[in-house]
């Protein structure tokens, strides 16, 4: 009896799949935004009086940031400046290196851009929970007091998931998310029933009249506007997941329509019931649907906060593997999807710093003070180094260049200037974290790069050695070492160190260097250079994307298929341990060279990191001055 025969998903389907896929991972940070960005545009530091002007005034702010941040900068134009089908400000960063634009001032951009999504990372969890547990109070003001508890409860779990991975309930977040769209979509419609009229907010005009009215007041509440747009940075972040296709899709066809929709309801809403304007989110839903709203809102909390989460679990892992953040224990959750990863010590620390916000804030309007200024610097950041790859990589003149990216950084700076207004309010969280981890990233750079210099003015060239060793009388012995080396020249301090005390050498003798290059992967055919040497010794010079783990029993096959079979039980692995003495020499500040030490020590073994053999690892110390 034959089996059926398995039909394929066609096109259209895989298409479909991952339209809805999208929408959980990349849609979720701003499919959240209703909760909050309307709310608080009405309160802060300038109160609108709930008039038609103002309700006006202010969509058509939010429908045209929606247009012109999102759908035309975002989704038309960032989306194509993919690095080999990746995307992030640290994939943005590695591809205009490769152009002529100064190295130390990209460098710059791109890491204190990825230090500032950190603070997106710890606020978005907290204000997103906050908000949607607070429709509870709609129900019944009595609950209140239990809205920061339940809130810590439901972030202690998220957080505590972390390390089991997403693809177990991953398959859930696109269908939730879905009907979470649909479901706001279908608030508004009910919602602009009450006052049609609203929809004019579509004509720009009124955002034109908004500001000649307010002034500077009106300044104010661009910080407001801005927090629909929160979460647009997730769609460049998130392109190699996914694909450009399908988020451009789900964008279009469901995303933006419901977003429209609520916030359009949410106007009309509170220009009917203007006393609405304290949650008019839950309050455009019937009183028989608020409590499932909640639990539908909270899931949806969840959702974009698993995806802030895990995008800087990507982060961390892009830095270590680039050189901008020591190795860290880097746990990969599912078996089939290398991306699905878990970084406990990044996990817990963004628990700590969101459960000290909601303990600190207590409400997602006073916390509404502290989100935006992150996300609209790392925005700022993003239009000036798509600028350069228009330049030098898409070839555009300097005039187009100017008039598009210009105009979207003019867009980008009057958002940032209106977040600034709320430093002091809680804006500076973000900022200072940003800067400390913008601190320990350069100082970690800098300091590797100060070691290999000390370390290749110490080592003895390779020709040298090799030399010595084939007019000496050492004793070679039987089996295989393999000297890891972060220089693919020279000789290995570790290989150095054990001829001089244990005066032997084995018979074939590997120096091995992993690179890590600013591309998010690597062809097989690139993967690995071998090159035989004298005296039994090959040079093989593995490289990897900043994408890709750098484990090196993944290499074994690729070795063996150019004959070099490392068999397990015969052969040993030789890695060096730097122990780092400051000293009075240029290079770094004494305060700095104290962080890079405290930092080295602390780092992942390199043994777990490259998951090599513990019981056929040998370490050799040595002391470098910095």
């Amino acid at each position: 009896m034959t089996a059926p025969a398995t039909t394929r998903p066609g096109p259209s389907e895989r298409l479909i799949t991952s339209c809805i896929a999208a929408l959980g991972v990349v849609y979720g940070d701003i499919g959240t935004s209703p909760l909050y960005a309307f709310r608080e545009c009405f309160g802060g530091h300038s109160p609108m009086r709930v008039d038609p002007l103002n309700v006006l005034g202010v969509l058509s702010l939010i429908v045209w940031a929606l247009v012109l941040v999102v759908s035309v900068k975002y989704l038309v134009l960032v989306l194509r400046a993919d690095n080999r089908g990746e995307g992030g400000i640290l994939a943005l960063m590695a591809l205009v290196l490769r152009g002529d634009a100064s190295r130390w001032v990209v460098l710059g951009l791109g890491l204190f851009g990825a230090a500032l999504l950190y603070g997106d990372g710890v606020i978005t969890p907290a204000i997103s929970v906050l908000s949607a547990l607070e429709g509870i109070a709609v129900e019944n003001a009595g609950f209140t007091p239990f809205i920061v508890p339940l809130s810590l409860v439901v972030l202690v779990v998220l957080f505590a998931l972390q390390r089991r991975g997403t693809e177990s309930v991953g398959a859930l977040f696109g269908p939730v998310t879905a009907l979470w769209f649909v479901a706001i979509a279908a608030l508004g419609l009910r919602g602009i029933l009450l006052y049609p009229s609203v929809l004019g907010a579509l004509n720009p005009a009124h955002a034109v009249t908004f500001f000649l009215a307010h002034g500077w007041a009106g300044a104010h509440v661009l910080g407001g506007v801005f927090l629909a747009v929160t979460g647009g940075e997730a769609l460049y972040a998130d392109m190699g997941h996914f694909g450009v296709r399908p988020i451009r899709l789900s964008w279009f066809a469901l995303v933006l329509p419901a977003l429209l929709l609520n916030y359009f309801g949410q106007g009309a809403l509170v220009l009917a019931r203007p006393e609405a304007v304290a949650n008019p989110f839950f309050l455009l839903a019937p009183t028989w649907a608020v409590l499932p709203l909640v639990a539908l809102s909270t899931a949806a909390a969840c959702i974009a906060s698993q995806a802030v989460i895990s995008g800087s679990f990507s982060l961390t892992r892009q830095a270590v593997q680039l050189g901008f953040c020591p190795r860290l224990e880097i746990i990969h959750t599912s078996a089939s999807q290398i991306g699905q990863i878990s970084v406990p010590a990044v996990n817990w620390a963004l628990l700590v710093a969101v459960l000290l916000l909601v303990l600190g804030f207590r409400t997602s309007a006073s916390l509404a003070s502290a989100y935006g200024i992150a996300v609209s610097s790392t925005m700022v950041i993003t239009a000036a180094l798509a600028f350069l790859v228009a330049r030098e990589t898409w070839r555009w003149s300097l005039g187009l260049a100017t008039f598009v990216f210009g105009g979207f950084l003019a867009v980008d700076v009057a958002f940032l200037g209106a977040n600034a207004l709320k430093v002091l309010d809680g804006g500076w969280l973000p900022l200072g974290l940003a800067f400390g981890l913008f601190v320990l990233m350069t100082t970690w750079s800098r300091g590797r790069a100060v070691l290999n210099e000390r370390l290749r003015e110490a080592a003895l060239p390779l020709e040298a050695f090799l030399s010595a060793l084939a007019t000496s009388q050492v004793h070679r012995v039987p089996g295989t070492a393999v000297f890891m080396t972060g220089a693919s020249s020279g000789t290995p301090p570790a290989a150095l160190h054990n001829f001089k005390h244990n005066k032997v050498v084995h018979e074939r003798v590997v120096l091995l260097t992993i690179e890590t290059i600013d591309v998010p992967h690597v062809a097989d055919d690139e993967h690995l250079t071998m090159t035989p040497l004298e005296q039994g010794f090959c040079r093989v010079v593995a490289r990897c994307g900043f994408m890709q783990s750098p484990a090196v029993p993944d290499l074994l096959p690729a070795l063996a298929r150019q004959g070099l079979v490392l068999k397990p039980l015969d052969t040993s692995w030789f890695l060096g341990r730097e122990t780092l003495l400051p000293t009075d020499r240029a290079g770094l500040s004494q305060w700095r060279k104290a962080l890079f030490g405290w930092m080295s020590k602390n780092a992942r073994p390199a043994t777990a990191y490259f998951r090599l053999p513990p019981n056929r690892v040998v370490e050799l110390g040595s002391q470098i001055e910095l």
